[in-house]
C-alpha cells in the first residue's frame, strides 16, 4: 500500500505499486495539481518489445490525438512530468472477470477507434519533440505484415526472454517442461495471418491501466509498452490481461470489430480466424514471464528461499502452464506439487524441506 506523508499540501504519495517504476504522487507547488515522479526500477527484466524511448515524448505527441490520457507538464527545461490522474483503477474491490459498465465500454470503443486511426506514416512527423524509435532500422517491419509482426514478438519472448534474460532459470523451464523449440509451433501458425495495416497499440490494456475519475470517465495510463503493429493484438492481449467472461468477450470482440472496422476497414481483416492465434501467444508468453517472475518473488534479498509464498505461487503456475499447453506442444503438465519441486530445487533448498513444502501445496 502507498504511504502518504502528513504534511498538508506538500504530502507525497507512495511508491506506488507498479513493475517498472518506482513512482510517487507529488503535488506541483501553488497549483493545486499532483504529479508523478517515477524511477525505473534497478535490476529491471523487459519481457515485451518497446518502440518508443521515452513515454513521456509519446503522450505529449498524443495530446489531441487520443482521449483522456495522462497530461505531460514540463517543469523545468527537459523536465517532463505526468500529470496523476485522481481516482482508482477499474480493478479496485471488482472480481476479474466483471464486465464493463455501458459508458466504460463505450469509451474503451472509442479508444480502440483513436489508436486504430493513428498510423504508421503518422509517426514519420511526430518529430516536434524528438520522439525516438526503439523498433528502427532492422526491428521496423513492412506496414500489414502481420505474421512478420507476430513473428518479430516470438523472437523477443524466444531470443531476448528465454535465452538471455531466462538463461539463470533454465534447469527450472526444463523441469517444468518448457524446453527449447517450444514456440516452433506458433511461428508456424504466424505464417497464416491475414495483412491488416499497422496502427499504434497500447501494448498493455489491463485493469490496473484504466484509472476511472470523479466523473465515472475511463483514463488510460501506462504507455511504456506502446507499439506501431498489428490492432488485433492489442485486442488479444486485453483480452488476454482482462479474464472477461465468455459473454462479455464476445461483447468486446464486436465493440473492437465495429470501432477499428469504422476507422480502418482492413485493420479488421481476418480477424476472427487469426484471433485465436494471437491469444494462444499471449498465453505462451504468460508462461516465460510468469515462471522468472515467481521465482524472483521466492528469492529475498538476502537470498534465501521465501517459503511462505510457494504454496500461492505453484498454483498459479499450474495454471498458466495448463493455459498454454497446446501453443507450446506440452505433452506432460506438472502438479502444483511438482512444480512446488521444481522451484524449489532451482532454489537450492534441501530435499527434506522440498517433500515437505511440495506436500503444502
Amino acid at each position: 500500500m502507498a504511504h502518504e506523508a502528513a504534511n498538508g499540501p506538500e504530502s507525497v504519495e507512495g511508491p506506488l505499486k507498479g513493475y517498472h517504476h518506482e513512482t510517487y504522487v507529488v503535488p506541483l507547488p501553488d497549483s493545486g495539481v499532483r504529479v508523478k515522479l517515477r524511477e525505473p526500477r534497478r535490476g529491471l527484466l523487459w519481457f515485451d518489445r518497446r518502440c518508443f524511448a521515452s513515454e513521456d515524448d509519446l503522450l505529449r505527441q498524443l495530446h489531441g490525438r487520443v482521449t483522456r490520457i495522462p497530461e505531460i507538464i514540463e517543469v523545468d527545461r527537459g523536465l517532463l512530468v505526468q500529470r496523476f490522474i485522481e481516482g482508482r483503477t477499474l480493478g479496485h474491490g471488482v472480481l476479474t472477470s466483471k464486465a464493463l459498465s455501458v459508458r466504460h465500454r463505450a469509451q474503451l470503443g472509442a479508444l480502440f477507434a483513436e489508436l486504430a486511426a493513428l498510423r504508421i506514416d503518422d509517426f514519420d512527423d511526430f518529430d516536434e519533440f524528438g520522439t525516438q524509435w526503439l523498433c528502427d532500422g532492422a526491428e521496423r517491419l513492412v506496414d500489414g505484415d502481420s505474421s512478420g509482426f507476430l513473428h518479430q514478438l516470438l523472437r523477443f519472448t524466444e531470443e531476448r526472454v528465454y535465452r538471455e534474460q531466462g538463461a539463470p532459470y533454465r534447469a527450472l523451464f526444463d523441469d517444468l517442461g518448457v524446453r527449447e523449440g517450444a514456440l516452433d509451433g506458433l511461428a508456424r501458425q504466424a505464417e497464416t495471418l491475414t495483412a491488416r495495416p499497422f496502427s499504434l497499440l497500447h501494448g498493455d490494456l489491463h485493469r490496473r491501466n484504466f484509472i476511472v475519475d470523479a466523473a465515472g470517465d475511463l483514463w488510460t495510463i501506462d504507455w511504456e509498452l506502446a507499439m506501431i503493429g498489428d490492432p488485433l493484438y492489442d485486442l488479444a492481449t486485453h483480452l488476454h490481461l482482462m479474464r472477461y467472461s465468455a459473454q462479455e468477450e464476445g461483447r468486446i470482440c464486436r465493440l473492437w470489430r465495429r470501432a477499428v472496422g469504422e476507422r480502418c476497414p482492413e485493420g479488421v481483416a481476418g480477424w476472427e480466424a487469426d484471433l485465436p492465434v494471437l491469444l494462444a501467444y499471449k498465453r505462451a508468453q504468460s508462461v516465460y514471464t510468469d515462471v522468472i517472475r515467481a521465482a524472483l518473488d521466492l528469492r529475498r534479498s538476502d537470498g534465501r528461499a521465501d517459503l511462505r509464498q510457494l504454496p500461492r505461487v505453484a498454483r498459479r503456475i499450474a495454471e498458466v502452464l495448463g493455459a498454454a499447453q497446446a501453443p507450446l506442444g506440452l505433452t506432460v503438465l506438472p502438479s502444483v506439487r511438482e512444480v512446488s519441486a521444481a522451484y524449489m530445487c532451482w532454489l537450492g533448498v534441501r530435499r527434506r524441506t522440498v517433500t515437505a513444502a511440495a506436500a503444502a501445496a
